[in-house]
């Protein structure tokens, strides 16, 4: 029994110790502007060409102050935050991150989460059907 608890402790917390040591110790310069967290997909400050093919001014807005939800994604949603930060916790998940101004990120249909804003966020979504 300990051996499994063991295996599983180490599969679990060994890539998450080894990620949040490489996105602290790694040169700003050189941090990686599109990664992958528990499923979602996140590109830090992606070119105005890019939001601009991608119709991000026309999407549906979005806002408000703190507030911890629980959200389920009925969708796959594509959101562009324009303001504030956000601790997203996924449902069965070990841990959380955090998302903010700047970052384009995208939520798999399906989903679960519970959606904490830390500071007032102002976002584009878009939802694909």
């Amino acid at each position: 029994m300990k051996s499994s608890v063991l295996r599983l402790s180490l599969l679990v917390f060994v890539p998450l110790l080894l990620s949040l040591f490489f996105l602290v110790f790694m040169p700003k310069d050189a941090a990686m502007k599109s990664y992958e967290v528990f499923g979602v997909k996140i590109e830090k400050n992606p070119p105005q060409s890019k939001l601009t093919q991608l119709g991000v001014a026309t999407w549906s807005k979005w806002e408000g102050g703190p507030t911890k939800i629980p959200w389920s994604f009925k969708e796959e949603e594509t959101m562009y935050l324009l303001e504030g930060k956000v601790r997203v916790t996924v449902e069965g998940s070990v841990g959380s991150f955090e998302i903010g101004a700047g970052d384009l990120v995208v939520f798999p249909k399906g989903m679960n989460i519970t959606w904490e804003v830390i500071e007032a966020v102002k976002k584009h979504y878009n939802l694909k059907k």
